[in-house]
């Protein structure tokens, strides 16, 4: 689900920074009577993301209008369908039309994207999963947008889990030291992760007692390797460039999980437009 409050504040901010001190076009050409009926076109195939945050940024574009969605988030659409209808005031409908847009564009493309690698791993146990490679100030809207395309989402933010990576191991020490330094500080309920370059660090956060592994740019033979070595004693991710063309080898080693930084750092817009009809 969506927090509407955060998406509220994100919306208004996203309004505000577009409309400046009102839409001078619209302004000078409508009146404030004016209205106009438009529809949102998906112009290829793809995964819809971001209707409700669409809906919003026209329900708060002054004077305000309507959004009907036509689809529901997370459904495939072809192109050329109509994806949502927008109803209301002409100031209303233009001067949300490009912020709706960047929101619904955006969440698509990761949706899709995320779909894409869903869609290859489908015959193995793996989980596609984001990371918190998103946009500053936009992670709700891009891990919503992952859930949407079928995916699941890691840690939201560093509070929500441990995760002991290289520069902790640096400053901290053993693996097994820095596994018992924070087991003695959260709750039991906490999940530790533990970041590992070499099947030796797999090895080690095993005999630390670590709940998942993270495997950092390993060759699939470690990956396998290192599925071995845990048999059941904790969760494996894989991560670190792991492209469309070599999941599904990694998903067929037997992890549970693959995390994708592109999902939500590198992704293309799906291609969307409001035409007035």
């Amino acid at each position: 689900m969506l927090n509407v409050l955060t998406v509220t504040d994100i919306v208004k901010r996203a309004l505000e920074e577009d409309l400046g001190a009102g839409d001078i076009t619209s302004m000078t050409l409508f009146s404030p009577a004016d209205r106009g009926y438009g529809v949102i076109l998906a112009k290829q195939e793809g995964i819809i993301a971001g209707l409700p945050v669409a809906e919003l940024v026209f329900k708060l574009c002054p004077p305000g209008c309507t959004l009907t969605p036509l689809v529901r988030d997370g459904s495939r659409v072809r192109a050329g369908q109509e994806v949502a209808r927008v109803e209301g005031p002409l100031w209303a409908i233009l001067g949300g039309e490009r912020v709706a847009l960047n929101f619904l564009q955006r969440m698509s493309g990761i949706a899709t994207l995320t779909s894409l690698y869903v869609e290859r791993v489908k015959p193995y146990k793996a989980r596609i999963c984001d990371t918190r490679k998103t946009v500053p100030g936009l992670r709700l809207l891009d891990k919503y947008a992952v859930r949407m395309g079928g995916g699941v989402n890691h840690r939201w933010n560093l509070g929500d889990a441990v995760l002991i990576k290289d520069n902790h191991l640096k400053a901290a020490g053993s693996i097994v030291q820095a596994i018992k330094r924070v087991r003695e500080a959260i709750p039991f309920t906490t999940k530790v992760e533990v970041e590992a370059e070499t099947l030796e660090q797999v090895a080690e956060a095993l005999d630390g007692g670590a709940d998942l592994i993270l495997l950092d740019n390993m060759e699939l033979a470690e990956i396998r390797e290192a599925v071995k070595m845990a048999s059941g004693r904790a969760l494996i991710e894989a991560s670190g460039g792991i492209t469309l063309d070599r999941v599904a080898e990694v998903a067929a080693a037997g992890v549970d999980f693959i995390s994708v930084g592109a999902l939500t750092h590198s992704v293309s817009a799906l291609d969307l437009s409001l035409e007035l009809i």
